[in-house]
This record gives structure tokens, sequence and C-alpha cells, in this order.
């Protein structure tokens, strides 16, 4: 049965709104946006357990825990249909027998709070979610109360969205496609007026068959900025100036080469905070500081503030601004430090973002030894696409550990990444590093060889079987 056309506009008059997919963590973020604005909402999800099940019970949303035809009475007015749900979904024939009207995620993101705000969208392989925080956050610290939507919890507003009265709408642009009735990106219904592109890389193996293919879709945002609009582009990326070079609009490039209109230098680590000056378009402009170990994250807060600066905001708030930001949830997080051994929690899985994580870990932990526990778990880390690419990413660790990840189905064994190549690879460049079939092998491992002022990175981007609270709990005991 084939489903109904896809909306352009949403129905007037709406007052019960449907969420399928709702525990996602984007997904809980909107229904919680739309519940505080008023509307009734109800939901759906075949897994309804914690963190997103205490989240939505906490703003009074009861999900139904599985899909049917049921879960649509009484009759809502719309329906938002998430990415996870696939065409053959009871819940969505039943939609499309029902007829009634419906949006995607990021189509509703649009028409009921970016459409009506001015739209910075933050993008690109890496780093969206921290940069797109920082602007938030800078934002709300220079009295522009802004509303954002991003895919981490950021610690200055214990939450990944907030509806606020300024103009701005801050937006984490997600190149991954937005639904089975729409396998484009989803920034594409973002509405962009400033844009930070941070960097583009090949990712996303399930839905992008190469870089080439990740190339067009950010080609195809780049073309939807207005001719009075701004994209902030880490030129130091030759894929980030080929994804550009057609701009519509003023296009500022930002990155440690000198020329570029926005760069950065003589970056320092002191006291827990991480320092660099600045230059636009070749004259000092600032000196700032952020919170955040590693260049890659001072590039971040660049790119930043090269976009506060075209609205206005002065060197010395946005200076403020950056000192004062505290994090995003499970990026370079401390989780806990027992018997003087750190415990740090990350997301990063692709392999650049694993080289920058360890190396920025190693400057602010300077002189301690750093052990990486590293959960391939992403479609494409699960793959042998990056296999040859993770040799080279783990040379700031002392000791690695890497779980065998779970197979993807449907895929061949030669196609599937191995944590035990991966180790030996590592071994024969002198690398310490061992492979593990499970959870519970890591930490039988890992806790025999710990000794005071040692780091632990836990790198994955799913819940890792708690092994951060278990090893917390087992240092207690040593």
């Amino acid at each position: 049965m084939e489903l109904l056309t896809e909306l352009n506009h949403a129905p007037k008059n709406i007052r019960h709104i449907h969420i399928m997919g709702i525990c996602g963590t984007g997904m809980a973020a909107l229904a919680g946006m739309l519940k505080s604005s008023g509307y009734e909402i109800t939901g759906s999800d075949k897994a309804v357990y914690p963190p997103m099940s205490i989240f939505l019970k906490e703003i009074d949303i009861t999900p139904c825990d599985g899909y049917s035809m049921q879960n649509l009475e009484p009759r809502p007015d719309l329906v938002i249909v998430g990415n996870v749900i696939p065409k053959m979904n009871p819940e969505a024939q039943a939609l499309a027998k029902a007829q009634i009207p419906y949006l995607s995620f990021p189509q509703a993101l649009a028409h009921f709070f970016i459409q009506s705000r001015t739209s910075l969208v933050v993008t690109g392989t890496h780093g969206k979610t921290t940069t797109a925080s920082i602007l938030a956050s800078c934002l709300n610290r220079a009295k522009l109360d802004p509303t954002f939507m991003i895919g981490g919890i950021v610690r200055e507003f214990g939450a990944n969205f907030r509806i606020g009265k300024g103009k701005y709408f801050v937006s984490e642009g997600d190149e991954y496609d937005t639904a089975f009735f729409d396998k484009e990106s989803k920034f594409l219904h973002y509405r962009p007026d400033i844009a930070i592109i941070t960097s583009v890389e090949f990712d996303h193996a399930d839905i992008f068959d190469d870089l080439a293919a990740i190339k067009r879709s950010f080609k195809k945002f780049v073309s939807l900025l207005p001719k009075d609009g701004l994209i902030i582009a880490h030129l130091d990326d030759p894929n980030v100036i080929e994804v550009v070079q057609n701009a519509p609009c003023e296009v500022q490039g930002y990155g440690q080469n000198s020329k570029l209109d926005w760069s950065l230098s003589d970056v320092r680590a002191d006291g827990g905070m991480t320092h660099f000056k600045v230059k636009k378009q070749g004259k000092e402009w600032a000196e700032l500081a952020v919170q955040l170990p590693g260049t890659h994250n001072c590039l971040n807060s660049l790119a930043v503030a090269a976009v506060l600066n075209r609205i206005g905001v002065r060197p010395k708030v946005i200076n403020e601004g950056l000192s004062k930001f505290g994090g995003i949830k499970r990026r370079q997080e401390v989780r806990g430090i027992i018997n003087r051994v750190t415990v740090i929690d990350d997301f990063a899985h692709h392999p650049t973002a694993v080289k920058e994580t360890l190396k920025a870990l190693k400057e602010a932990y300077a002189g301690q030894r750093l052990i990486t526990v590293f959960e391939p778990r992403t479609n494409s880390s699960r793959r042998a696409i990056f296999q040859k690419d993770y040799i080279s990413c783990f040379d700031s660790s002392d000791i690695t550990f890497i779980r065998e990840p779970v197979p993807l189905d449907n895929v061949a064994t030669k196609e599937l990444f191995s944590a035990d190549k991966l180790a030996t690879d590592l071994n024969k460049r002198k690398l310490r590093a061992e492979s593990c079939p499970n959870t519970d092998t890591i930490l039988d491992k890992l806790l025999p060889i710990l000794q005071a002022n040692d780091v632990v990175a836990i790198l994955s981007n799913g819940g890792f079987d708690n092994i951060h609270m278990r090893l917390l709990k087992k240092l207690e005991t040593l």
C-alpha cells in the first residue's frame, strides 16, 4: 500500500500530533518542544526504555510500546514519521489507509520552529554537535535567547532543545536521510540563513555509496543559502572547498591557514582551558579560550566566533561565552575519578574523530597514561570500509582495547570490520592493542593493569553495556 504524497505544509488547526519513533533522541526532543508549545502529543516506538522513557514520562507523554493501527486512535490531526520507520511498518500502513496528514522529523522542525526564525545551521562530518552547542550557549550568554535542537545534551541547559524568544534557531544539520519516503539529507529541510561547514568526509556507508555522493548532498545544502546569507567554511579541508565553490552567497573561510578570513594560531593548554589567537583577514582580532581540549575544538570555537561576529556580537562577549561553555554529555565527558583513575566518555567513531579526540586528550592529560576502549557500533564503523583508516588513529593511546562489533545483518563477512585485525595491525606498529569479544572481557583485562593517574577514554556512540559506570564501580573496590 502506497503512502500519501508528503505534505508541503502541515494542516491548519492542529491539536493532536502523533510521533512514530518517539524514543529517538531528536524525536523525543521534538515531542518536548511541541508539548511545551501547547500540542497534545502521543507517540509510539518499539524501544521504550531509559533514558528516553524517563524523559517522556517527565513531560507527561506515555508512548505506545510497539507499532500498530490502534496507536492512531483517537485519530491525530498530524503524524510525524521518524526515519527509523520502514515503509512496511504496520503503523505506517495504517497511516496510509487512514489518509492522515504526515510530515518527516525535519519537515516538522522546519514548519513549527525554524520558518519563523533566522536559521543557523551547523553541519559537517565532524564537530556538528559540539559546534552547535557552543553556538547556542554563546547566543544565550549574549542575551539573544535562542531556540535550538542539537544531538547532544548541552550542560548549560540540561537538554538538547530549547524554545527561546529570540530570533535565532540553531540546528545540527545532519546529512543522514530523512524518512523512508524522503531519502534526501535532513539538513535540506532546515532553511539555512547562515551555515557552518566543519568538514566533509565519507561516512554513513549504509546510505551513501561513496564520498562523491556525500559531496552532492552538501552541494545541494549550499545551494539553499539565500544571496544575503553566509557560509562559514573550514577551508583547510579540500572537500569543503569543493562543495562551497559555487555558493550563491558570501563564503568566509576559517582554519589554520593565515590567508583565510578567520585563522587561529598559538594554541596552548593552561589550567583546564585551551587558549588561541585569532586573526581576521590577516589582522590580530582577539585571543579566545574554551574549556575543551584540542586544536579541533579551537577550530569549532573559531567558526562560532565568525558567526557571532556576523550578527554583531562583540569579541569580549564572544570570549565570555566560549570560556564559560560547560561542554556536552558524551563529548570528552569525565564520568568519574576513582582511585586517581579518570574515566572519560566520548562519542567518537569515525576515524578522524577518533584520532583528533585521542590527540586532544593526550595533550590535556600530558604525562599520564591514556588507555582507550573503542567500540565500533555505527553502520559505517562495523564495515571494513574504515579498517585501514583506523590503523593510524590510535597513536596517542598508550594501550588500546577494541571490542569486536556485533555483525551487521545482510553484510558479507569479508566486508565487516575486524577488531582482531586492527589490534594485530596496531601491534605491528609497536602500539599495544588487544581485541576483545565482549564488554565483560574488556573489564577483566582492563582492571588489573590500571594504576594511579591513568586516563581511560571510552569511545562509542552507544550505551556500551554501561561500561563506564561498571568500571567506576569496580575501581571503588581496588
